[in-house]
C-alpha cells in the first residue's frame, strides 16, 4: 500500500545578502539633496564588487525615492566598474570620475527625485569607527558636511582616543 501526500514539491530560493548598513539625514530620508553638495547620509558597504552591494543598496533606496537609474563615483576602491550594472532588474549607469569626486563619496541618481551624496565607509572599517562615521554624516544638527571633511575629523577624533587611551595606560 503506498501514501501520497498533497505538498508540494521543494523549490530552491535563491540566498539574499543582508541589507545596506545605510543611514540617512532624517530630512533626506524623503527626498535627496537636488544637486547640494552636502551629504545625505552614509553607507558602509560589507565588499567593493558594486553589482552586489549596489543591489543592496537599491532594495532600500528604490522605495524611499524611486529607481536609482545612475550612479557617479571614484574608481580607486573600487576594482571593477563597468559602465552599466543590472540592479534589480533594471540597467544603472555607472559614471566614474577621479579628480572630481571624493573617493570616499557616491551619487546617486533618480529622475522622479534627482540626486543623493552618500559618504562611502570602506568595507575594512571597524564597526566601531563605521558607527561614528555614519552618524556624523546622517546627523540632523547643524549644516551638513562635504565627505573630505567627515572622514579627517572623525579620524582625528579616533587619534585623540588613542592618544587619551595611552595616556591611561599603566
Amino acid at each position: 500500500m503506498s501514501a501520497t501526500t498533497s505538498h508540494p514539491p521543494l523549490r530552491a530560493v535563491p540566498f539574499r545578502a543582508p541589507t545596506a548598513r545605510l543611514a540617512l539625514r532624517s530630512e533626506g530620508s524623503e527626498s535627496p539633496s537636488a544637486g547640494r553638495a552636502e551629504l545625505d547620509g552614509a553607507w558602509w558597504p560589507r565588499s567593493r564588487d558594486l553589482a552586489v552591494e549596489l543591489s543592496a543598496l537599491a532594495d532600500v533606496l528604490d522605495p524611499l525615492w524611486g529607481r536609482i537609474t545612475r550612479v557617479a563615483l571614484n574608481p580607486r576602491h573600487w576594482p571593477n566598474l563597468p559602465p552599466r550594472l543590472v540592479v534589480n532588474g533594471h540597467v544603472v549607469k555607472v559614471g566614474w570620475l577621479t579628480s572630481e569626486l571624493d573617493r570616499h563619496r557616491i551619487v546617486l541618481l533618480s529622475y522622479s527625485a534627482g540626486r543623493w551624496n552618500l559618504l562611502v565607509i570602506p568595507p575594512e572599517t571597524d564597526a566601531p569607527s563605521a558607527a561614528r562615521l555614519m552618524a556624523t554624516a546622517s546627523a540632523d544638527a547643524g549644516p551638513s558636511m562635504p565627505a573630505t571633511a567627515i572622514r579627517p575629523r572623525a579620524l582625528r577624533r579616533r587619534r585623540g582616543l588613542l592618544r587619551d587611551a595611552v595616556a591611561c595606560a599603566p
